[in-house]
C-alpha cells in the first residue's frame, strides 16, 4: 500500500490527499475482507484460461493444506487433490460451465496430504479480462460438516422409514395373527364373526347358510399316534374343506377340530346338501401320516337362510351338529326348529338332572340274582332311578342317555354307590346279611385320575360291591390308565364285572386283559334260546369260554321258566331277569331279605311271602320297569 503526505498550499496537494483518503479506505476494506473470508474459512482464487497457473490466496492454500503461500500454483494443483471418485464429474461441471461461459458450482472431495478426505463446495463467474482472456474468479469452502449431518440425518430418515415400514409390517403380522388360526392359517373365530356381520349388512347378499363341521374320531388320531398327527390331520382338512367352496365363500376354524363355512348366495337346500356331502366325502378320504394313514370322518350341522332372517345361523348350525352327532356321526343334519325345541327340552333335563344329583333324588333300586340251580339269592343289581318331584319314578331310559351327552354318568354313578352302601348298612343294622351288590361304573369314571382315592375314603368291605362294565366298546384297547384304576379296584377287593356280552361290543382280547369275576350274557342271546338251537349253542360256547378263563356267567333277560331251566342247563353260574325279580326299592330288597334269610320271624310276624321261592314271589312284586 501507497502512503501520500498532504504538501501546504496548492490544489494538487488536496486532490493527492483525497487520493490518498480513498486508497486508504480501499485497503481498509480489502483488510476487513480478508478477515472475513478467513474467518469463515472460504478461500479465493482466480483462473486465466490461457495460463496454466492458477491465483490462491492464503485461505485456499489452508483449504487443501499445501503448506505453501505463493500465490501462483500450477493448475494441476486442484486435478491431483480430487478424489479419484470425483475427477470426472469435476471436470465434467468446470469444462460444462466454461463452455456455456457462465455460471460454475461444484461440490467434491479432495484427499489432503495427511490421507484426510474433505468435502469442498465451489463457485465461480466466467469473465473476459482487459485483453479480453477469458477467466473465472471463484470461492471454496470446506462443506464437510454439514455433508457428514446431511448424510446421518439421510441415515437417520432411512432407518426411521425403515422402522416404520417394520412397524406396519409387524403390526400386519400381528392383526392376521389375531384373526387367523396359526397352525391351518384360516381365519378364527374373531375374523368368521366379523366377516358374517359384514355379509348380513351387505344388501347384495340374497341368502347365508352356515355349515358347522367337526371331526371326527380326532381326539383317536391324538392319542394313539400324538400331536403332530393331530396336526397334520387338522391341516389336511382345511385344505379340502378350501377345495370345495367358492371364492366368495369362507372356512374358519373356531375350534380344537371344528371348522364353519360360510356360503353366499345360496339358491336351495339341494345346492346345499350337495356342497355339504362333498366335503363330507373329501374328508373321508384317509390322510397319509409318515408309514401309516389315518382315518377320520365328520359329523356336520347345516344352516341356511335369507339374508334377513340369517341373525342366528352359527347357533342353528351348531344345533343341527349336535343332532349329527347324536345320530352316529359322520353324517349331514340340516336345522329345523324341533331340533331347538328338542335341544332345549334336553338342555332342560340335563339341568334338573344336575338339581337331581344335589338333592339325592338319584336312587338305586336292586334286582335279584339267583344261583342257577338253587335259586337262592346270591346277588343284587342296582339301577339308578329318578325320583322326580312332579312326574313321580322315572326310568334309565328317561334321563340316562342326556346323562351321557352332558356328562353326568360319572356322577350318577357315584351318587349310586354311596347310596347303595348307605343301603347295606341300614341293612346289616337290620340284621340282615346283604348278597353282593353291583354297582354300573362308566368309562368316563374308570379313567378320572383320582377315583381311586375317592373309593378308599369310602372304606368298601371287601368283597361286598361288584363293578359293572357298562361301557364295553372301550375295552379291546384300554389305556394304560383305566388298567391301572382297575388293578387299584381289585387290590382293593371290589369285584369286576362285565356287562352285555356278546353284544359285539365285548371281546376276548378285552376279558384276557381284563380278567374279570364274572361276566353277563346279553338279553337278545338269552330272549331267543327257548325257540333257536342256535342261540343256545351260542350260550354254551360262551359259557364254556368263561370256564376256560375260569369267569363266572350270569344270564340276564331271564323272563320265564323255560329260560331260566334251559340257561341252568347250558351251565350258566346265576340269573337275573322279570322271571327272577323286578327291580325293587331298598325297602321291598330288606323285605325280600328277611324272609329269606329269617323265615321264622317273618312267620311270626304274619307275612308268609318267606315260604316262596324267589321266582313265585318275583309274581307278586310291583312290576317297575
Amino acid at each position: 500500500m501507497q502512503t501520500f503526505h498532504v504538501s501546504g498550499g496548492g490544489s494538487n496537494s488536496v486532490e493527492e490527499a483525497v487520493s490518498g483518503r480513498s486508497e486508504q479506505e480501499f485497503q481498509d476494506l480489502l483488510r476487513r475482507l480478508e478477515l472475513a473470508l478467513e474467518a469463515s474459512r472460504i478461500g479465493v482464487w482466480e483462473h486465466d484460461l490461457s495460463q496454466e497457473e492458477v491465483l490462491w490466496d492464503l485461505q485456499m492454500h489452508e483449504l487443501y493444506q499445501t503448506g505453501r503461500t505463493n500465490r501462483k500454483v500450477p493448475s494441476s494443483i486442484w486435478l491431483d487433490a480430487l478424489h479419484p471418485g470425483d475427477v470426472k464429474r469435476a471436470i465434467a461441471e468446470f469444462d460444462g460451465a466454461v463452455a456455456r461461459k457462465g455460471f460454475y458450482n461444484s461440490q467434491f472431495r479432495i484427499i489432503l496430504p495427511s490421507g484426510e478426505v474433505r468435502y469442498l463446495r465451489s463457485r465461480a463467474h466466467f469473465y473476459e479480462g482487459l485483453n479480453g482472456q477469458p477467466s473465472f474468479i471463484g470461492a471454496e469452502w470446506d462443506v464437510t460438516a454439514d455433508v457428514l449431518l446431511n448424510r446421518e440425518l439421510t441415515d437417520q430418515k432411512a432407518v426411521a422409514e425403515a422402522r416404520a415400514i417394520a412397524l406396519e409390517q409387524s403390526r400386519a403380522r400381528i392383526e392376521h395373527a389375531a384373526d387367523h388360526d396359526y397352525l391351518t392359517g384360516l381365519p378364527n373365530r374373531r375374523y368368521f364373526d366379523r366377516r358374517l356381520a359384514e355379509l348380513r349388512a351387505d344388501p347384495a347378499v340374497t341368502t347365508l347358510a352356515v355349515l358347522h363341521i367337526d371331526l371326527d374320531c380326532f381326539k383317536q388320531i391324538n392319542d394313539k399316534w400324538g400331536h403332530a398327527a393331530g396336526d397334520v390331520t387338522l391341516q389336511n382338512a382345511a385344505g379340502r374343506i378350501s377345495g370345495a367352496i367358492s371364492a366368495n365363500d369362507m372356512v374358519a376354524r373356531i375350534g380344537g377340530d371344528e371348522f364353519v363355512v360360510v356360503l353366499v348366495d345360496i339358491d336351495t337346500a339341494d345346492e346345499l346338501r350337495s356342497i355339504a356331502e362333498d366335503i363330507l366325502w373329501r374328508l373321508r378320504r384317509d390322510i397319509r401320516f409318515g408309514h401309516d394313514m389315518l382315518r377320520v370322518g365328520a359329523s356336520i350341522g347345516a344352516a341356511w337362510s335369507a339374508i334377513e332372517g340369517a341373525g342366528n345361523l352359527l347357533a342353528d348350525s351348531d344345533v343341527a351338529l349336535y343332532q349329527a352327532k347324536k345320530l352316529g356321526r359322520n353324517r349331514v343334519e340340516f336345522f329345523t326348529p324341533k331340533l331347538q325345541s328338542d335341544l332345549q327340552t334336553e338342555r332342560q333335563l340335563a339341568e334338573e338332572l344336575r338339581l337331581a344329583l344335589i338333592r339325592n333324588e338319584i336312587v338305586p333300586f336292586y334286582q335279584i340274582q339267583v344261583d342257577a340251580r338253587s335259586r337262592r339269592i346270591v346277588g343284587l343289581e342296582a339301577l339308578a332311578r329318578w325320583w322326580h318331584p312332579d312326574k313321580g319314578l322315572l326310568a334309565p331310559g328317561v334321563f340316562l342317555k342326556v346323562a351321557e351327552e352332558y356328562g353326568l354318568t360319572a356322577e350318577i354313578d357315584a351318587a349310586i354307590l354311596n347310596r347303595v352302601l348307605f343301603d347295606r348298612t341300614t341293612w346289616a343294622l337290620q340284621g340282615l346279611t346283604p348278597p353282593r351288590i353291583a354297582v354300573n361304573i362308566s368309562a368316563s369314571r374308570l379313567a378320572d385320575p383320582r377315583l381311586i382315592d375317592r373309593l378308599e375314603a369310602l372304606n368298601i368291605p371287601r368283597h361286598t360291591i361288584a363293578f359293572e362294565l357298562i361301557e364295553t366298546i372301550f375295552l379291546d384297547d384300554p389305556d394304560d390308565k383305566v388298567l391301572a384304576n382297575i388293578d387299584e379296584i381289585k387290590r382293593m377287593g371290589i369285584e369286576i364285572e362285565i356287562d352285555d356280552f356278546g353284544s359285539g361290543h365285548a371281546s376276548l382280547i378285552g376279558l384276557v386283559k381284563l380278567k374279570p369275576k364274572r361276566l353277563k350274557i346279553d338279553r337278545q342271546l338269552v330272549t331267543a334260546i327257548a325257540a333257536s338251537d342256535e342261540q343256545r349253542r351260542l350260550v354254551v360256547s360262551i359259557v364254556e369260554i368263561a370256564r376256560a378263563l375260569n369267569v363266572e356267567v350270569i344270564a340276564e333277560g331271564v323272563e320265564t321258566e323255560d329260560h331260566a331251566r334251559l340257561l341252568a342247563r347250558a351251565g350258566c353260574d346265576g340269573l337275573q331277569g322279570y322271571a327272577i325279580g323286578y327291580p325293587s326299592s331298598a325297602s321291598e330288597i330288606s323285605v325280600l331279605l328277611a324272609s329269606v334269610q329269617r323265615p321264622d320271624l317273618h312267620r311270626a310276624s304274619g307275612n308268609t311271602q318267606g315260604d316262596a321261592t324267589p321266582i313265585e314271589y318275583a309274581g307278586r312284586q310291583s312290576a317297575h320297569s
